[in-house]
This record gives structure tokens, C-alpha cells and sequence, in this order.
């Protein structure tokens, strides 16, 4: 993928919108906690469709960056994030 000057990027420590309009998920980075969790993309809000699960490791202390190139992670409606037991993520979208 090359340089993309329209990306955004959205932290949360909680369950949340990370935009709320039609979004394409270029990368994620996480720092987990001290319990295997997951992040769970979905388009369309809480309720709406699982488009991406990752399982997280137990360890406060391990970050990962994970970098879709040239193939984001499409949501139609909007992008949501389902965290358990995640400390934070940073989801960047355009």
C-alpha cells in the first residue's frame, strides 16, 4: 500500500466507536493486559457484524502492530471495537 495522506486514527481503552461512518482499517496496534482478551472489529455499532477477531496474549507488557497493507479491513456502515481485556488500542482508518 503506499502513502495515504487521509488516515485517521482513534486510542480506546474501552469498547467504542472508532468512526462512525464507512472506514477501511489500515493497522491496529495494542497493548494487552495481564489476561489473554480479544479485539473484535464489527461493522455497523455494537450489535453489528464481526469483520476481525484477534486473540490478545496474557502479558501487561506485550505490544503488537499489525499493518493490513494493501488489504484494510473494510467496514460499509462504521467501525466498532469490542475490547476484552485489552489495555488500549489504536486503530488507524481512512
Amino acid at each position: 500500500m503506499g502513502m495515504r495522506s487521509d488516515g485517521k486514527s482513534t486510542t480506546l481503552t474501552a469498547d467504542g466507536a472508532v468512526f462512525g461512518g464507512p472506514a477501511r482499517i489500515a493497522s491496529i496496534y495494542y497493548v494487552a493486559s495481564g489476561t489473554a482478551g480479544s479485539i473484535v472489529i464489527k461493522d455497523g455499532g455494537a450489535s453489528g457484524s464481526s469483520v476481525l477477531t484477534l486473540a490478545t496474549p496474557a502479558s501487561a507488557t506485550a505490544t503488537q502492530f499489525i499493518d493490513f497493507g494493501d488489504n484494510p479491513i473494510r467496514c460499509e456502515t462504521s467501525a466498532y471495537c469490542d475490547l476484552t481485556d485489552v489495555t488500549s488500542v489504536t486503530v488507524v482508518y481512512f
